[in-house]
């Protein structure tokens, strides 16, 4: 005679409930994969938060949070930059005592409007800010406002071991560290110059197109000061990156 076979044991409702768990978080893996398969294959990738960050694409969803790593992370900032065409060249970081500059860069030309005076000395993030700023903000309202592009953009400065306000005591100013960059006038194709000092509270176009790039820049930059501030801003467009947040 056969042996007879042996005698299951029932299996527990735990088990059951532990076996439909796992079988029912397969299922939702299984959907987020191909979920993500769906937005890979049809979403802008300037929408996707995984994808990388690139110059020449649109302003998309998720463009702010890759631009917020991307200045954070010194060697990203840079790739993204070299990615870009923006053609830059390192600069050393220096120990000025309560002046020290760090994370600094020359910015050339490339696809970034070209500065004068040339090649100042900034941080990776502010030559990222002004990188897309430039691109994304300033060409666009220099066509839709003045009809050409602008081919040049004016400083006062980027480095200056001083206070804020060049005063004699206070807290250092962001220019201090080489971490901000004053714009005073933009230069068109045709050759006309547009200043921050005599244009930004005119009516036409000119005025238009500066306090465009001055809002525009608001999400590029941590502060972002014109002559709506006060008077210390009357001639430019003070940029930076420091800790304080601000646009006016």
């Amino acid at each position: 005679m056969p042996p007879r076979p042996p005698k299951l044991k029932p299996v527990s409702p735990e088990t059951l409930a532990l076996a439909g768990l796992w079988a029912g978080l397969l299922d939702v893996a299984v959907a987020a994969f191909l979920l993500v398969i769906a937005v890979n294959a049809w979403a802008p990738p300037q929408d996707l938060p995984w994808t990388p960050l690139r110059l020449d694409q649109p302003v998309g969803l998720a463009t702010r949070a890759k631009f917020a790593r991307a200045a954070q992370d010194p060697a990203l900032c840079r790739r993204v930059l070299a990615q870009g065409r923006v053609t830059f060249v390192e600069e050393p970081d220096r120990d000025f005592g309560e002046c020290a500059t760090e994370n600094t860069v020359r910015i050339r030309d490339g696809t970034a409007v070209r500065l004068a005076p040339a090649a100042p000395v900034v941080t990776c993030p502010v030559a990222l800010g002004y990188a897309f700023w430039s691109r994304h903000v300033v060409q666009p309202a220099a066509r839709a406002e003045l009809g050409e592009p602008v081919v040049r953009v004016e400083h006062y400065g980027s480095y200056a071991c001083r206070n804020i306000y060049g005063r004699a005591e206070g807290r250092r100013s962001e220019h201090a560290f080489a971490n901000a960059l004053d714009v005073a006038a933009f230069r068109t194709a045709s050759g006309r110059r547009v200043t921050v000092v005599r244009d930004f509270r005119a009516e036409d176009g000119r005025g238009r197109f500066l306090r465009r790039v001055r809002d525009g820049a608001c999400p590029w930059f941590r502060a972002v000061l014109s002559p709506d501030y006060n008077a210390a801003h009357s001639d430019h467009l003070h940029l930076d990156f420091g800790r304080y947040g601000l646009c006016r």
